[in-house]
């Protein structure tokens, strides 16, 4: 045999090697079991220094796209993890390349630093990595009542799972949480915004505060778990990371997905809180729906993200599939719109991400300009708050969240944070502003009030 046909024919046996190189296995799960097989997936992810899980909690409010019921990244064969923000998508594309497989993680805000001429001076308790994304030992996939599982022997990990218990939470601490901006802060802030809109620097700009805790001592699985059971959100997410840092996330909202060459984007914009009684709530969502203000914000940011969708897209593809579609979660109704998109031949997916990445409904409008002033106008570093947690798959399908509605929480330092905020427009009332982000704090602020 020649040597140029053996080349050819090792080319061609490791571009068709399985994903993970490993075993996969099905394992048939009842309806009524499903709970409990989740809440045991759950427990056994945690025993291992890095796992990603992601979870749509049979919520089916606006992620009718979603592949899964459950995914998780159990273990890590290799981490790719920055600290800068330069580079980062070409750092990702390689070691996608390299390993030609699922890779699980998440992209930091911050990342946007090395897509424009952007900074992040602001203060930093957590310390997580820019970019963070893992190729799994494990992986589970959970489709209706059918368990996937792809390890070394799935067999002994089903049996792992199933002997999986969550235990019971020791006494859990109290903890304060400190604003980083006060209430008096956030109302100026909010009309040093609005005159930047009446001189025309931005139309809209998201405007977000953190809570924290030092010295603060959680159960990372327990705190992740009672927050589902308050808020059990389509883009829920537990991430942990080096055994060191968590992400515990109950996320309503989708940044971005590639199925095939279809690009889907959900952005959030417009939240009202829930009635007290059936009639109060159906006011309240007929309120939301009929709001011009909230139709405003929404309506800006979706021609943001098919701004962004159409720098990766087919000419004439980006469509429109739903605009201000009124869902309802727990707490709040929430304004969510779909924009879809064709990715262009030969485009490559890590490009589609960085071109609309962050989530406009986290900047605003123009984008660039808004973030220049959410670094003057914020007293905190984002971090991976409003990024993004997914998946990646081997063939470079993926499915990312925005990450809101998340406690992070770094082990090391006992630094245990959140962040709220809500968009700007020249109609906003500051004193309102400031209530919207109290209401989105809620479900948080919730685990800590003896209310769940």
């Amino acid at each position: 045999m020649s040597l140029v046909l053996f080349t050819i024919l090792l080319l061609c046996m490791i571009a068709k090697r399985k994903p993970l190189g490993l075993t996969k296995q099905t394992f048939i799960v009842s309806p009524e079991a499903l709970t409990s097989f989740k809440q045991r997936l759950y427990a056994y992810a945690n025993r291992f220094e890095t796992s990603v899980c992601l979870d749509s909690n049979s919520n089916k409010a606006a992620c009718n796209y979603n592949r899964f019921e459950m995914l998780a990244g159990i273990g890590a064969k290799s981490v790719l993890k920055l600290e800068s923000a330069t580079g980062a998508f070409d750092h990702l594309k390689e070691f996608h390349a390299r390993h030609n497989d699922w890779l699980l993680g998440y992209l930091g805000y911050d990342l946007k630093n090395g897509l424009e001429k952007l900074s992040s001076e602001n203060a930093d308790g957590l310390g997580f990595p820019t970019l963070f994304f893992f190729v799994p030992q494990q992986l589970v996939a959970v489709k209706g009542n059918e368990v996937e599982i792809m390890a070394d022997a799935p067999q002994a990990v089903y049996d792992a799972i199933m002997t999986s218990e969550v235990g019971r939470e020791s006494t859990r601490q109290h903890i304060t949480f400190t604003p980083r901006i006060s209430q008096e802060d956030y109302i100026e802030k909010v009309e040093n915004v609005r005159q930047h809109i009446e001189e025309g620097d931005v139309y809209e700009m998201n405007l977000c505060m953190e809570f924290f805790a030092e010295n603060a001592s959680i159960s990372p699985l327990h705190t992740y778990l009672d927050l589902l059971a308050i808020s059990p959100v389509p883009f829920a997410a537990f991430g942990k990371f080096e055994g060191e840092q968590y992400a515990l996330c109950a996320s309503p909202e989708r940044f971005l997905m590639k199925q095939g060459t279809k690009l889907i984007s959900q952005p959030i914009k417009g939240t009202a809180k829930r009635g007290t009684t059936p009639d109060e709530d159906e006011t309240m969502k007929r309120n939301l729906r009929n709001s011009i203000k909230e139709m405003a914000e929404n309506v800006m940011i979706v021609d943001l993200v098919r701004n962004d969708l159409a720098r990766s897209a087919v000419a004439g593809t980006v469509k429109v599939e739903e605009l201000f579609g009124i869902y309802t979660f727990p707490q709040v109704h929430q304004m969510i719109s779909t924009v879809t998109a064709q990715l262009k031949t030969g485009e490559h997916w890590a490009d589609a991400i960085a071109r609309a990445f962050p989530m406009g409904s986290m900047t605003g409008a123009p984008k660039v300009m808004a973030m220049q002033l959410i670094e003057r106008y914020e007293e905190s570093k984002r971090g991976l708050f409003s990024g993004a947690m997914g998946y990646i798959t081997p063939q470079g399908d993926f499915d990312f969240n925005v990450m809101i509605r998340s406690l992070l929480y770094n082990a090391t330092n006992a630094y245990l944070s959140y962040h709220v905020g809500g968009a700007i427009t020249y109609d906003s009332i500051p004193q309102e502003e400031f209530d919207e982000c109290m209401l989105k704090a809620l479900a948080i602020n919730s685990l800590w009030s003896g209310k769940i």
